[in-house]
């Protein structure tokens, strides 16, 4: 659902550490389509498409933070990534979208109408190898993942979990997460307690400290590349 519009964009978003591939690409389809791309602002939780939706639109996080997911029908929830400032979310093989997208807190993002962009695509060929490149992106991300969950143990994912969000978020050595453990455990298929016991043990170990309830402090990496290996 989109909420109130807050203007019209043709700046770039300064991305994290990872994310200047998918924002420059973004940018590109802005450009050489001639779009204008609109921002809405949502409340932390509020929903900004749900599953089976149309997808009507290709988004840019600007600020703040965003976790697409599923419910399973036991209740329980996957999510299926977290989407940082710069990063490119919403884009769909089909008509309607497979996840829900929410703010994790208050979030900005811009937007662009789909229609727009694959007519630009259909005539252009500088949009068309921005959206494949931006669409390969998710690709490769799920293939992680899907990896991740299925052959890797709980420390295992939280050491890469820890690390990804290293070349994501780090700023002075410093991870500012602005996701909850239940959403790391929902992210790695591991239950809150699980999580807990993770970041608890790496502590003890001097791999991490603690500088607030999500502040963490990556003291050894290389100790959480040998678990990740």
């Amino acid at each position: 659902m989109l909420n109130q519009a807050v203007r019209t964009s043709v700046t770039p978003v300064k991305p994290g550490n990872s994310a200047s591939s998918a924002s420059d690409q973004f940018s590109m389809v802005m450009v050489h389509a001639g779009l204008v791309a609109s921002e809405f602002c949502y409340k932390k939780e509020e929903e900004i498409y749900g599953e089976d939706e149309p997808a009507e639109y290709v988004y840019q996080v600007v600020t703040g933070a965003v976790r697409n997911y599923k419910l399973l029908s036991d209740g329980r929830r996957q999510i299926g990534a977290f989407y940082l400032p710069g990063d490119v979310f919403g884009l769909e093989s089909g008509p309607v979208h497979r996840l829900t997208a929410e703010a994790i807190v208050d979030t900005t993002v811009r937007l662009l109408k789909r229609r727009s962009v694959e007519q630009a695509a259909a005539t252009d060929v500088n949009v068309a190898r921005s959206l494949w490149a931006m669409t390969a992106g998710e690709l490769r991300h799920a293939e992680d993942h899907m990896l991740l969950l299925g052959r890797k143990n709980a420390m295992e994912r939280v050491a890469n979990f820890l690390l990804e969000m290293d070349r994501r978020l780090a700023v002075a050595g410093l991870l500012a997460l602005p996701m909850c453990r239940r959403d790391i455990g929902d992210y790695l298929g591991l239950t809150l307690e699980t999580v807990s016991r993770a970041l608890s043990q790496l502590h003890s170990q001097g791999v991490l400290g603690f500088s607030g309830a999500r502040q963490i402090s990556l003291r050894n990496r290389q100790h959480l590349h040998n678990m990740d290996a």
